[in-house]
């Protein structure tokens, strides 16, 4: 399914992507939100079976490295089995498939694992998830896409669900080492949003996604080293953990990339909004945090939003 691709009858272009329908748009972005969310409590349960203290950050580069890495590499193997073209067009597209593996992996997880290190969790989730409403706000500027009230309605109710979820968690001055390094992740989250509708409609987004995560992985490795990250105890449960963080990744990025090479990006990255609500109430359930009344009303805010965003204008179907 991470291929996407299905026969279309009767057509000249013989096959096209499932995720070209927009009736498939809820399933595909809801699962990339989903999936992750669930990176959320795995992280949690990888960095202590590994051993990797909090102010480790080294550690933590190193462990998302890995992760991406793996992830990346996982991708191109399935984009091979299935196929894809694996061309990339000469010129600037090249440096084009760089930048996006600096910016949307390798910078935005280095400045976010940075950021969360030195900063409160509830204020960690909100300002992470700036990225997402900039992003839209981004796509109207550089591509033109329509902002209508409605849509800047749909974000403020989405950004608002997340504010919900960190009430009272979010006390402390601000911090240059803490939140000033997750607005720089915000940013480069968005940076990262703009290069993947660039790039994938240049070459196959699935092998762009591929690259773009292994190459983000192999440069967050060497400076999770340069950083001094501690030596770690390698068990089974800690590589098992390591294996879901990796199949959660491929396809949360898989699904995501494809969707924003064939649909406009503020009705894609609004389902962002989801990923910290779902991280709050996995954790509940993996990992025995209390839960809240708060969790639901945030997730009915958040929906609310991505709905407001996403139906269609008068007149279109």
């Amino acid at each position: 399914m991470i291929c996407g691709c299905v026969p279309r009858t009767e057509n000249k272009m013989g096959r096209a992507s499932v995720f070209e329908n927009r009736k498939w748009v809820p399933l595909f972005a809801g699962s990339a939100a989903l999936s992750w969310a669930c990176a959320f409590p795995l992280i949690k349960l990888g960095l202590a079976d590994f051993g990797i203290a909090g102010t480790d950050t080294g550690g933590k580069a190193l462990f998302a490295g890995a992760r991406f890495l793996l992830a990346g590499l996982v991708v191109l193997a399935v984009a091979k089995l299935c196929g894809r073209s694996f061309a990339v067009p000469r010129g600037k597209t090249r440096w084009q498939l760089v930048l996006f593996g600096l910016v949307n992996t390798a910078l935005h997880y280095f400045f976010f694992y940075l950021g969360v290190s030195n900063s409160p969790g509830g204020r960690a989730s909100i300002l992470d998830s700036l990225g997402t409403f900039l992003l839209i706000l981004a796509a109207a500027v550089v591509f033109r896409e329509k902002l209508t009230l409605r849509s800047i309605f749909g974000c403020l109710l989405g950004f608002s669900g997340i504010v919900l979820i960190n009430l009272g968690s979010t006390a402390g001055q601000f911090t240059l080492s803490g939140d000033g390094m997750l607005l720089c992740s915000s940013v480069c989250a968005m940076v990262g949003g703009l290069l993947t509708r660039v790039v994938t409609r240049k070459m196959d987004p699935l092998v762009a996604t591929g690259h773009s995560l292994a190459l983000g992985g192999a440069l967050l490795i060497p400076a999770g080293l340069l950083m001094g990250a501690h030596p770690v105890g390698v068990h089974l449960k800690g590589l098992l953990i390591l294996a879901a963080l990796v199949a959660v990744s491929a396809v949360g990025f898989s699904f995501y990339n494809q969707l924003l090479r064939y649909h406009p990006v503020g009705q894609i990255a609004i389902y962002n909004a989801f990923i910290p609500v779902l991280g709050v109430v996995l954790s509940c359930l993996l990992l025995g945090e209390p839960f809240s009344w708060r969790y639901l009303l945030s997730g009915a805010l958040v929906t609310v939003g991505i709905c407001a965003v996403n139906l269609p204008g008068k007149g279109k179907n």
